[in-house]
């Protein structure tokens, strides 16, 4: 509890080529020129709508958004800490389900990949409840399923959301013996591919719950380090506690305190 407290103190002190889909009226990031910006020859580009994400409190998706300054703070303390350990793979928890992690680690995502210095991706590993896709509206033909079976490969299945530096790898159907896959040899060797082919690249993978299966226990060794998040009012003591009890291993990065009343906040100089 301590380190949850802690947490929550330092956050009140700190106030093949694929064609585009056009297709759908979307809520396109400016048009600026990007440090570092990367062309997608090989991944499928797909637009957001913009009132779906806005539905599903995906607020980071443009940089020029006033309601992403929370998920651009979290972005640069992760960043430095990751940066300090050279750690590149992240992995987002929670110790109960309806913690909102999902929502965090879409919108963390989108926040390191507006970063003119890095690549993020995003990968769905809440195998029993894959949402990824959903929150976004992505069409999904291929997914990590595909994958799984052998029916397509990686560059077959990834999407970029036509926003600069970020791909995503979404998860479309529940996956049987979810813990035993996570576990398996060939995740293994997916999460160190993800993490090696690209130095300046941060591979966030949204977990399942902590609690609820061993899923999230099983494929933990395999993080470099893990940001907690814990719904407000939604988590007894003893649920965080024990929470933290599965984490010796893991390198717990912070806590992020989500679903919390936001207090007003002004800008000067």
């Amino acid at each position: 509890m301590e380190k949850i407290k802690k947490a929550i103190e330092r956050a009140k002190q700190q106030a093949p080529d694929v064609p585009v889909d056009k297709t759908s009226a979307a809520a396109q990031p400016p048009q600026t020129a990007e440090i570092g910006q990367v062309n997608y020859d090989r991944t499928k580009v797909v637009t957001l709508k913009a009132e779906h994400l806005e539905r599903n409190r995906i607020v980071s998706y443009n940089k020029n958004s006033p309601m992403g300054w929370a998920f651009d703070l979290l972005r640069t303390q992760v960043l430095q800490k990751m940066d300090e350990n050279g750690w590149r793979t992240l992995g987002i928890t929670s110790p109960t389900p309806e913690a909102g992690k999902t929502v965090v680690a879409i919108n963390l995502a989108m926040s390191i990949a507006h970063h003119t210095t890095k690549t993020a991706m995003l990968v769905d590993f809440d195998l029993r409840r894959p949402r990824i896709g959903a929150y976004l509206g992505l069409p999904m033909e291929k997914s990590f399923n595909d994958l799984l079976s052998g029916d397509a490969e990686l560059q077959d299945v990834l999407v970029n959301p036509a926003l600069p530096r970020l791909v995503i790898l979404p998860t479309k159907r529940p996956v049987s013996h979810s813990s035993e896959v996570l576990s398996s040899p060939k995740v293994s060797a997916l999460i160190g591919d993800l993490r090696e082919r690209y130095a300046s690249r941060i591979v966030i993978f949204d977990l399942p719950p902590l609690l609820s299966t061993d899923d999230a226990i099983a494929v933990l060794p395999k993080m470099d380090c893990i940001l907690m998040v814990v719904a407000n009012g939604m988590c007894t003591p003893q649920e965080i506690e024990e929470s933290l009890h599965h984490l010796p291993e893991a390198n717990l990065i912070g806590t992020v305190l989500n679903k919390a009343e936001a207090e007003p906040r002004s800008y000067y100089y």
